[in-house]
């Protein structure tokens, strides 16, 4: 007889399920919204100078460790650091693991639900006549399963918009390590030409020094005027201003670095250092290759994913709620034949819900979710959008810094060569020991433009990388078992061979 029961409700649960088959798609079919690319960068053909060259496909930016291009051994250590200790990289990283967990519970929901409710009671109920008050026993022990098919695809939905928005986070991921990998990179440039401009004024403060003495000896013996010894002083106490305020400068950086690397800044410290070399050439590919590279876009994209399965799911909303229930366990008003075959006890059920009126609440929703996946599509589109301005801006910087550099190198050197000859000048009494002061600063203001100079590029090649991806692509985002795992996301990147080191 149970047997016969549990063939027909499967019999009729099929039935309903194949009847209902064609209103089971109720989520709109999810296409990548289009976006507008050029075939090539503007910039990239507007100044010919090999600060980037073309991509090779398997030339990937070392694999993601892209900072490696630098060859600079102590970045390299501090990059790999920052990955490992880094706060925000943590926070962002439990963040993906809790969405991870919200697929998994959808998931749970494709299948049913067992529970055991095991109870005891004693009780003694009322009586009439001369029946007497008898108390009595109950022992029950059912196992319920209840399960709700997914006739309508709302379980599918729901998994789609977890797993999208599960997605979105391991972007997001991505994109707050190579954010951090970034701004550490750029501070650490900016922290040693730092170091650079403060050598040339070290280096100009023993200079200055020996040219006040000397003009002092000069106006002691009656050869140069107080002016020109008022001007030598003047000049060397504003040289150490200069370098005393390059001193806040660089204690501010030291401390963001120290915050990026997961240390305390009292606690952190970083010796003095140059710039070695130039920005190495920077592979650029094509801009329709950047909406697969670049992290933020990937985020934006597949919340338009989540946004059109949620479309769906207030769709589902209109149709009725179908669940099964089965029960089957043991029932006694007797302990030590509680559990025995002649005792057992079970039950089927079908039951349904559906919402009849509800002054347009579901209407309203669905179009609530409408325009949020427009919202999506438009942030998307921005995005990407703003990620080929940011390329341009950087491929522009990169280009015109190259040819600065040169003109400002030029500068150098003829500031130089007059600073020479006006010193040559003012000792054979020809020129005051103004010119001399005159042509002192502007050497030094060139020789601390072309330091400035180089350590914007170094940052406009970092920040370029970054703009590109750092290397990475969409097809390391997670998909399928792996979106549901509840083992530790790691970096998706590839192991790249050691660069070259810094001498």
């Amino acid at each position: 007889m149970i047997e016969g029961t549990t063939r027909r409700l499967r019999r009729s649960a099929a039935a309903a399920a194949l009847a209902l088959l064609p209103a089971a798609c109720l989520g709109p079919k999810y296409k990548r919204p289009s976006v507008g690319a050029a075939p090539s960068y503007k910039e990239a053909t507007a100044v010919g100078d090999g600060v980037w060259r073309p991509a090779d496909p398997k030339d990937s930016i070392l694999r993601g460790q892209w900072w490696r291009m630098f060859g600079d051994a102590r970045l390299d250590a501090l990059e790999e650091k920052a990955l490992k200790a880094n706060q925000t990289i943590a926070q962002v990283t439990a963040q993906y693991r809790e969405a991870r967990a919200q697929v998994a519970f959808a998931r749970s929901t494709y299948f049913p639900s067992f529970s055991a409710q095991p109870s005891a009671n004693r009780g003694l109920a009322g009586s009439s006549g001369n029946n007497a008050h008898t108390a009595s026993n109950n022992f029950d022990m059912p196992v319920v399963a209840s399960w709700e098919p997914d006739f309508w695809g709302q379980i599918g939905l729901s998994v789609q918009n977890a797993a999208s928005n599960a997605q979105a986070s391991a972007a997001l991921l991505e994109n707050a390590r190579l954010s951090v990998q970034t701004q550490l990179a750029s501070d650490y440039f900016q922290l040693e030409e730092n170091d650079m401009e403060q050598v040339l004024l070290s280096s100009a403060i023993a200079s200055y020094q020996t040219a006040f003495q000397l003009t002092q000896n000069r106006f002691n013996a009656g050869i140069a005027s107080q002016s020109d010894v008022m001007a030598a002083r003047t000049q060397l106490d504003s040289t150490k201003a200069q370098e005393t305020d390059l001193s806040v400068t660089r204690a501010q950086l030291e401390h963001a670095i120290a915050v990026l690397v997961g240390e305390a800044p009292s606690s952190f410290s970083l010796s003095t250092g140059a710039i070695a070399g130039v920005p190495p050439p920077i592979p650029v590919g094509v801009p329709s290759q950047l909406l697969e590279r670049r992290p933020d876009v990937a985020t934006a994209e597949r919340q338009v994913a989540a946004a059109n399965a949620t479309v769906g799911l207030t769709r589902t909303a209109f149709f009725p709620v179908i669940s099964l229930t089965a029960s089957m366990g043991y029932q006694s008003n007797n302990f030590s034949q509680w559990i025995s075959w002649p005792n057992h006890v079970w039950s089927l059920g079908v039951a349904t819900a559906q919402t009849i009126f509800d002054f347009g609440g579901r209407w309203a929703e669905m179009h609530g979710a409408k325009a949020a996946y427009e919202a999506a599509v438009a942030n998307y589109r921005q995005t990407a959008l703003s990620a080929f301005a940011e390329v341009e801006d950087q491929m522009a910087a990169l280009s015109y810094l190259s040819q600065e550099a040169g003109q400002q190198d030029a500068a150098t050197k003829e500031a130089e060569q007059s600073l020479a000859l006006e010193v040559q000048r003012y000792k054979g009494g020809i020129d005051s020991y103004l010119n001399v002061v005159t042509a002192q600063n502007i050497a030094l203001t060139n020789e601390r433009t072309s330091a400035l100079i180089l350590g914007r590029r170094m940052v406009a090649a970092v920040t370029l990388i970054s703009d590109l991806g750092g290397g990475w692509n969409e097809k390391l985002l997670p998909v399928g078992r792996a979106l549901a795992s509840d083992k530790e996301p790691k970096e998706p990147v590839l192991p790249a061979k050691d660069g070259a080191k810094k001498p």
